[in-house]
């Protein structure tokens, strides 16, 4: 029987970089996710970060971080060239993983992960903040047949201006960095929410940084049942971030924000996100908004996450894992396409 009060998920923070003290600052207060450690090369900066947060304890290595006992799950906000090796490493010390997206650099890397993660029997959840919104759940329901019919299409993008350039991880090939990867991976797991499955291939086309980085890249994947989908993503950009689905009797728009408000005035800078949903063919018939709850995406993916592990919702985790293994797929052959010039096929 599971208790009426659970104990909450014991976290711990692989890292101490900016997204890590968004990611802190949210699920600090949260019953179900108590974060009990943060690890840092610099000792100094994890005992800093860990004050700030009011984290009970502070380690000077990731070893020392994956080697604490009185921890069930790490988070991981690593540059994207680091989440494999450290998700591994940590899933072989016993650990849950908590990834932040992508989850690794290419398919190869992501099937080698859920293979670790089987043979260790732990779970590895890939965290696109905004899948947890309530506002995603009230998507879904909008692309019920009888609200909007087939789905036939729909166009994604995702975009930003990138700050110091010259330092930026983004900006570094090494790095896992490029538009495609951070930004562009966004569009991605939300196309592939919406489609249900990948792609029979893609056609790409980028503009390239001076450091080898796709600094914007747009893409049309084509689907083995006719259907279509377009997205966008990029680091030259003024901040936009929307999606369009159009079914046989009606159309969907949103922003599927990582992070929502009810207001224009929330202290850390949320934002209300639209959805609204057409219900007819015609350009006559007005949108209806949508209404969800709101709050921090990191902390509805955090909590979500002590749901499966405590639950050991095993279906939940695999259909998860199978559009984090779509979504890599996907960015690789777009990623070869775009070099190429050429339409790809996908690899399964």
């Amino acid at each position: 029987m599971t208790p009426l009060h659970p104990a909450p998920l014991r976290l711990g923070i692989l890292g101490c970089a900016n997204i890590a003290k968004q990611f802190a600052r949210d699920v600090n207060g949260s019953s179900q996710v108590s974060i009990q450690a943060v690890a840092s090369r610099d000792l100094a900066k994890a005992q800093a970060f860990a004050k700030i947060f009011h984290i009970p304890r502070a380690h000077g290595s990731y070893d020392a971080l994956l080697a604490d006992p009185a921890l069930d799950a790490l988070y991981i906000p690593l540059p994207n060239s680091l989440h494999a090796e450290w998700a591994i490493r940590a899933m072989q010390a016993g650990k849950h993983v908590l990834c932040e997206k992508p989850l690794a650099l290419n398919l190869a890397e992501v099937m080698h992960m859920f293979q670790v993660a089987r043979q260790c029997g732990v779970m590895l959840l890939e965290a696109y903040p905004y899948w947890f919104q309530p506002q995603t759940r009230d998507l879904l329901a909008c692309l019920s047949h009888d609200k909007i019919g087939e789905v036939r299409s729909m166009q994604a993008s995702f975009g930003f201006t990138v700050g110091n350039t010259d330092t930026n991880i983004r900006m570094k090939p090494d790095l896992g960095g490029g538009a495609l990867l951070d930004a562009g991976s966004y569009p991605l797991s939300l196309i592939r929410l919406v489609m249900g499955c990948a792609p029979e291939g893609v056609m790409a086309h980028a503009n390239w940084a001076s450091t080898g980085v796709d600094i914007n890249l747009m893409a049309t994947l084509f689907y083995a049942d006719g259907r279509r989908a377009q997205m966008s993503c990029a680091m030259d950009t003024a901040n936009h971030r929307r999606a369009t689905i159009v079914g046989s009797r009606g159309t969907v728009e949103t922003e599927y924000l990582n992070h929502t408000s009810d207001s224009q005035t929330h202290a850390w800078g949320y934002l209300p996100s639209q959805l609204r949903v057409r219900q007819g063919i015609a350009n006559s018939v007005p949108f209806e908004e949508i209404r969800s709850a709101s709050g921090s995406g990191f902390r509805f993916a955090a909590e979500a996450f002590a749901k499966v592990v405590r639950e050991q919702d095993m279906p939940a985790i695999d259909r998860a894992a199978a559009a984090s293994h779509d979504i890599a797929a996907t960015l690789d052959a777009i990623q070869a396409s775009a070099k190429t010039g050429q339409a790809v096929r996908l690899s399964h």
